[in-house]
Order: C-alpha cells, then structure tokens, then sequence
C-alpha cells in the first residue's frame, strides 16, 4: 500500500537560465521533440563489502511519525522500521515476494488462507515467536481503538486465529486476492504480543521504542536528533546477518545540509537523494557514488476537496493542461524520471498480458500541456476567479518549484491559488488526519506502492477508503475494483484494474505528474545495499558492509 507519501527530490530554482516558472509556461529546456534523454541507468547492485564495519551513518528528510508499524505511513518511517521489523513476505530488490515470517501459506478455499510461521525465530528480547504474535500484530489492524493507518488492507477481514502452535488462519467475508500483498508490507509486520501489551499507548515512540525480529534492534532515539539501532545477534536469517555494529540516522530536513553532509563524509548514505544534487554528486567520485533502481513511485497531485473549484471535472482537468509535465520534470527533477498520465508505474504489473498492461496506460486521458484548451474549460465551467488553497512545504526543492509551477499556472488560465506553505512535520499529517486537510483543496504527493500489485493503488479511491483524501465516489469504479479483489485469477484481475485505472483517469481524481527513480548515495566507506524501492519493507541496512 501506499503512505503519507512524500516527495523524495529536490532541486533548484532555476535551471539552464530559464526560470521554473518559465518552463512550465513555455517549455523552455525540453528537446525540440518535447522529450528528454534518459540520464540514469538502473543497477541490480552495489559492490559487495569485503568487511564488517562498527557503524556507519545513514540521512533522514525527516523524523519518523512513528515506528509503530500500524502509523508508518511515510518514508523516513519505513525505512528506519524496515531493519527492526519484519512481515509475513518480504520485498525483494526484484519487486517480487518471497517467505518472510510466514515460510507458506495454503489457500483451501475462497475465503480461507492458512500460514505456516517461522520457527526458531528470536524478538530482540530475546523470546520466540509464536502465531499468538502473529495474530496479537495482525489484529491492531483492525481494532478501532488503534486506528491504524492500514485498516483498509484488511476491510474484507473477518477473523484472524491462532490454529496451530505456529500457525495462523485468516478468514475473509468474501474473496480477497489483494491480501497477501498487503502482507508483505506494514499490515504484515509482526510484533511481540507481550511487547504490545505491556507499552499499550506508547508503542514505537521515542521511549519505548520496538521489539520485532529483524537484524537491528532499537536502541536509542534522541527526538530530532537521530536514531540509533545495533546488530542483534541471535537473528534468525545468516545471509542477513547485518555487517555494521550499529547504524545511527541523522535527521536533516534542510536539504543543502544533507548533501553537504554526503559530500564531506559526515553522513555515509542516503535514500531520498535531492535530484538538484545528483549531477553534483555524481561528479564527485572522490565522496562516493550514486547508483539508481527500481521505483514504484508517481509524483502527483492530489485533489482533496470536492466541494470548492476541483469539484467540477473540468477544471481539474484544465489544471493539468496548463502544466508543462516534460518541462517539469526538468526543473523540479532535473530529468531523472519519466512523465506519465498514470498512477502506478508499468514494473508493478507484473505478469499481466502486454495487452492489459498496453490498456492500462495507452487507453488513459492524456491532459496534454494545451493553455488555450485549459482557459476555455475554465470558462466554461465558470471557475474564472475562483480561488483554491494549494499546500506545501519545503521538503525539496522540487516541492518548491512544483508549488510555484502549479500557481503560476493556475493563474494563467484564471484561477485564483493560494499557497499555504507548512512546516515538513504538519504536511505529513496530511495524508493520515482529515482536520489537518480542511480547508486545503489540493496538495502533492509522491505516491509509491510496497507491492507489485496495481490494486494497491487504485483501491485507495473507492468510496470511504482511507486515502481517498477528497471524498470521491463512482458505483462503477468501485465494483470493479472490488471485483478485481475478489478475482482469483492473475489476468483477469489485471483487466478489471485496467478498465478502473481508465475510470480514475477520466475524472481525474489525481493527477499524474511524473513516476521518479530511486536514488542512492554511499559515501567511500560502505557498499553492499542494492538499489531498490524494496528498501521501505526489506532490513537493506544488514547488507551494508566495509568497502
């Protein structure tokens, strides 16, 4: 599934002397065809460390709301939990799933899935794991009183047991198809029952911190600061044994600080590299290097009210009309990514029929970069004036450039925006309390998804779902997706997901800017982490070794 959603880039203002502003206006900066060149290549590795080391440093954007997995809804969140927690699956650097926790799972008929559990698995406290973890985590998820972030990935969930000493069975209402790859990320992490009794309230905080299975345990938080984890011996996995001692992440929200930490060898690595730093950084091989993999992430926007100027169609699609995506890719991302009128990215459809995936992206709307069409949907849905509160802050510079892009733009065309910028910790509350969302009309996101499954995404928009952050409603999109859950078989699920792919498209209930890269900084001291989104749900720290 997909969490608060954070944009991982960050850039300056002007580019190649043409304004941000200006190139989203005129498309100044793009080829004479409107394409650029690819400037990445993706890498399946790093070199391998031929050494233990005692620890290394690793940047956050930001400080995690959470590391209580039913709240981790964010990238610093997961990232950081990822190493202490493990799930039923793991996430490969592939995109494909593999045993985690669960070493099987049976499915004797529609609404029944047993899963055999890992024995001879260790919490960092040292007792064994037994399915009476396993169903103590799983049911947070749907007790009200928890009010997890995840709650939708278990809607067709009506009873999790204990069947077996290391065995747990999930009961559905009806079919649900989508389940296993919920599990593979946050709604699959298992805990220590006990662990969640005893800290009740204040699990996963900077006190008390967790108590899961994976191959670093919690150590210390120091609240804006930093968080420390160390090695845990006795787990469970060799080939994942970690390699460092102990690993801190540094907190820097400032962008220019944290690569300037990069550069100078203060901090050793980093996901969320800022793309105005990349070419820089790939230059200085002296520091270290940059390498680039696997994402699942688009960079979008998101209509959150329906009740002012957004609730009428045309004006959101007008809206995406007077943006030049191509040009904004090059001043907010400086080409390191793609543009898109889609809101997964094609790798998370993995074994659908070339067909259905050619229907899932080739049939969609395409709002092409067009002022004089966007104007006159404006004036025809009778917005001229109209005013709308755009949110943002300054977590990148391609936030930045984004938020003064998408004003600009919206003014060319007649519409009346308003910035309100916030603080980095109060946008995130945007995506996880609708208080915070009142009175905003639209934001971004860069929306990632924890599996290869297209669902996860589109899911998100039925009618009453979590995130569907503006209230949107269509009968036939949600049957279809609901039937798409409910469908055993691989291909015609993916066909069903197509055709409400299509639906969103039409309505543009978000809309699609461009899908953006992983990026990875390792400064000369360590190696051994593979580039790859997987890093959210997979412990990516214990590869991390000497060079």
């Amino acid at each position: 599934m997909a969490p608060t959603r954070l944009s991982r880039r960050r850039l300056g203002a002007v580019v190649a002397g043409c304004s941000a502003i200006g190139l989203m206006l005129s498309g100044c900066g793009t080829t004479a065809g409107g394409t650029v060149a690819a400037k990445f290549t993706l890498s399946n590795s790093t070199p391998k460390p031929n050494k233990e080391i005692d620890q290394f440093s690793w940047a956050l954007y930001a400080e995690p709301f959470s590391l209580d997995y039913a709240y981790a809804f964010d990238y610093p969140d997961n990232q950081v939990l990822a190493n202490m927690c493990e799930s039923l699956f793991r996430w490969n650097p592939d995109l494909t799933s593999a045993p985690g926790l669960a070493t099987k799972f049976e499915h004797p008929d529609d609404l029944t899935w047993v899963y055999t559990i890992r024995q001879g698995v260790h919490f960092h406290d040292g007792s064994l794991l037994t399915a009476a973890d396993v169903v103590a985590s799983l049911k947070r998820h749907v007790d009200e009183k928890v009010g997890s972030f995840w709650a939708s990935s278990f809607e067709r969930v009506a009873d999790i047991q204990k069947t077996g000493d290391y065995e747990v069975t999930i009961t559905t209402s009806v079919p649900d198809y989508a389940l296993n790859s919920a599990l593979v990320g946050a709604p699959g992490v298992v805990e220590s029952a006990k662990t969640l009794a005893k800290d009740g309230a204040d699990y996963g905080n900077a006190t008390a911190g967790v108590n899961c299975t994976g191959p670093f345990e919690f150590d210390h938080w120091d609240a804006g600061e930093g968080i420390t984890l160390k090695r845990f011996d006795d787990y469970w996995d060799p080939s994942l044994r970690a390699k460092a001692k102990q690993m801190t992440f540094k907190i820097l929200p400032d962008a220019n600080a944290r690569v300037n930490a990069l550069q100078t060898g203060e901090i050793d690595g980093s996901w969320q590299v800022p793309s105005n730093a990349l070419d820089i950084l790939k230059a200085n091989t002296d520091a270290g290097n940059v390498y680039f993999g696997n994402d699942t992430s688009v960079q979008s926007l998101v209509t959150s009210n329906l009740n002012g100027v957004f609730g009428d169609v045309r004006v959101r699609k007008a809206l995406m009309m007077a943006i030049n995506r191509e040009a904004l890719l090059q001043a907010a991302e400086q080409g390191y990514g793609t543009t898109t009128d889609a809101l997964t990215t094609k790798n998370v459809w993995v074994g659908a029929q070339p067909s259905t995936v050619n229907s899932a992206f080739e049939s969609l709307d395409k709002q092409d970069y067009n002022l004089d069409e966007a104007r006159r949907l404006i004036k025809e849905a009778g917005a001229t004036g109209k005013k709308f509160v755009y949110a943002t802050a300054s977590l990148t510079a391609a936030f930045d450039i984004t938020s003064r892009a998408v004003a600009s733009a919206a003014r060319e065309i007649g519409l009346a925006p308003e910035i309100q910028t916030m603080s980095n910790d109060k946008y995130t509350t945007l995506f996880s309390d609708p208080e915070a969302r009142k009175g905003v009309d639209l934001f971004e996101t860069s929306w990632y998804l924890s599996s290869a499954e297209p669902l996860e995404m589109y899911s998100v928009l039925r009618t009453g779902d979590f995130s569907n952050y503006s209230g949107w409603s269509n009968a036939e999109y949600d049957q279809l997706i609901n039937s798409a859950v409910g469908t055993e078989d691989d291909a015609e699920r993916n066909r069903l997901t197509a055709q409400a792919a299509k639906i969103a498209s039409q309505d543009v209930v978000w809309s699609p800017l461009y899908e953006t890269v992983t990026a990875l900084w390792l400064g000369k001291r360590i190696t051994g982490v593979t580039p790859s989104i997987n890093y959210m749900y997979y412990p990516w720290a214990a590869t991390i070794g000497g060079r």
